[in-house]
């Protein structure tokens, strides 16, 4: 009796249980320790903790990535390394960011370092990639794409929902905004108010999978614009979106 009654509260424990970090595979592992990745880039590993990110997005080899906003590819080279020669990863720049001076060329440069990085150049809303990726990947960009006079972001998520594979996710890490701050904090200060971004993404038709607290920092008072650098380093939220 005593037995059943504490494998049922295990079992209650375990079902209520918040999602946790999966375990960093030797893959992500490499990937993150791979001596060709830039100086730049790894002095920046401590505050973003890379090997744990990667693992919790739930990145494996063989895979199809679609990453949104690469920037100057910190994440890029390690999800092209991560998934191996098996997957692929699609750099996605918009129009817009193509055309800034010195980013395809930079872009480029990277592609050719990677032979499983594509770079592709989309509009947000009517985007389509070659095939149907496993995951998409965006870190400190979400609060970015309600920004500007072209903004859409029921049409973006959409897009991105139409170009996941049937239980594929979305990794959306960002910034945190002060609870209730809503959109304003968007361009005020450069952070997501979290709830309006559950709200957003659960109306594109993705269901949240997990969440992840890696990234919080409780002494980030959000009353200022976010920083990855020198003594300030932001609160940021994980999520894992999956489309159902």
């Amino acid at each position: 009796m005593r037995l059943a009654i504490l494998t049922i509260a295990v079992a209650l424990i375990a079902a209520g249980a918040p999602a946790v970090a999966q375990r960093v595979s030797p893959a992500i592992a490499a990937a993150v320790a791979d001596p060709a990745r830039p100086d730049t880039d790894k002095e920046r590993d401590a505050a973003r903790k890379p090997a744990e990110v990667v693992a919790f997005a739930g990145v494996r080899p063989g895979m199809v990535v679609g990453e949104l906003g690469p920037g100057r590819g910190y994440y890029t080279r390690i999800l092209a390394k991560a998934v191996g020669p098996n997957g692929k990863v699609y750099a996605i720049l918009t129009t817009a960011q193509a055309a800034r001076p010195g980013v395809l060329d930079a872009m480029n440069a990277l592609a050719a370092s990677y032979p499983n990085v594509k770079l592709v150049t989309v509009d947000y809303g009517t985007m389509m990639l070659p095939e149907k990726a496993d995951l998409f990947w965006t870190t400190e960009n979400y609060h970015d794409f309600h920004n500007g006079p072209t903004a859409d972001i029921a049409a973006f998520n959409k897009a991105v929902f139409n170009n996941l594979k049937p239980g594929g996710i979305f990794y959306v890490e960002d910034h945190s905004a002060a609870p209730g701050a809503g959109l304003a904090a968007a361009s005020q200060f450069h952070r997501m108010d979290e709830a309006i971004a559950k709200s957003e993404l659960t109306a594109a038709g993705f269901r949240l999978d997990a969440e992840g607290d890696l990234l919080r920092n409780p002494a980030d008072n959000k009353a200022a614009s976010n920083s990855e650098s020198g003594h300030f380093v932001s609160d940021r939220f994980m999520l894992r979106m999956k489309r159902p």
